[in-house]
């Protein structure tokens, strides 16, 4: 099963491109809900989530929709006595499990955390403290593309987040790769000129793909799907609603039947 959606949906500049104008906040969900089956909650990578807020969003949306949840930063940036910091994260998800609309969590790493002794190891520990959850782990620096990384990641049941970004030096190539039962694909777009160097964080993000780039990721999702339970495909280039383009595109070419060889 795929599911296409966009990281996050709450956004204001979405308001004109996406949502009618005068919507109010508490309504982005449930509109949003009306296209798309599936979306990342990102606000949980800035603070630590509780039930209440959690089960609150639950209950806006249908039966078989499905979040995916941002760890905190807590636990994949500080790394410091946090075990607390894990206790609450996973207590706030029951909402979103008793409900059934609980997909996976999302660890995204800084590009700062590369392979070493000391960081395979807290993925050790990063499994041990979410226990069965299903997990999910983004990587941002390229010096884990290595088979070494994937070998370690199915030991330790932990699904490997295949991402498109800009082709810099250093930064994670495309590849894909299922190492579970859940597959992942985050779309960030390609705007080299502001990955590095921008005065506000969205202008990373401000990209829009190409047709023809997009295509380039339809046999690779294709073939995650061969592997995996479930594959969630996500576009975070939100930068004025273009997230949303990129998943109504690729759910267009992903309907399209394989092409003859």
């Amino acid at each position: 099963m795929i599911r296409i959606g966009t990281s996050g949906y709450s956004y204001k500049d979405w308001i004109g491109p996406f949502y009618p104008e005068g919507i109010p906040e508490r309504d982005m969900l449930p509109f949003y809900a009306r296209e798309f089956d599936t979306t990342e909650i990102n606000f949980t990578y800035y603070r630590l989530p509780d039930a209440y807020t959690l089960g609150a969003i639950a209950r806006k949306v249908p039966e078989g929709f499905l979040f995916t949840v941002k760890a905190s930063q807590e636990l994949t940036h500080g790394r410091e006595e946090n075990r607390d910091a894990f206790r609450q994260f996973v207590e706030a998800l029951k909402p979103l499990q008793e409900a059934g609309k609980f997909g996976c969590i999302l660890a995204q790493f800084p590009w700062s955390f590369r392979p070493s002794t000391e960081n395979r190891s807290y993925l050790e520990y990063l499994r041990e403290q979410f226990g069965e959850l299903p997990v999910v782990v983004e990587f941002r620096n390229a010096a884990w593309v290595k088979t070494e990384t994937f070998l370690l990641l199915r030991k330790l049941g932990l699904g490997f987040c295949c991402v498109d970004e800009p082709r810099l030096r250093g930064l994670f190539p495309p590849v894909a790769e299922a190492t579970g039962p859940i597959a992942y694909v985050r779309f960030h777009g390609r705007n080299a000129t502001k990955w590095w160097q921008h005065e506000h964080a969205w202008e990373r993000y401000d990209y829009t793909y190409s047709e023809e780039e997009l295509r380039e990721w339809v046999p690779k999702i294709r073939q995650l799907d061969q592997s995996a339970e479930t594959v969630f495909v996500f576009a975070n280039n939100h930068w004025q609603g273009q997230a949303v383009t990129t998943a109504r595109q690729l759910r267009l070419l992903l309907a399209d039947p394989p092409s003859a060889p």
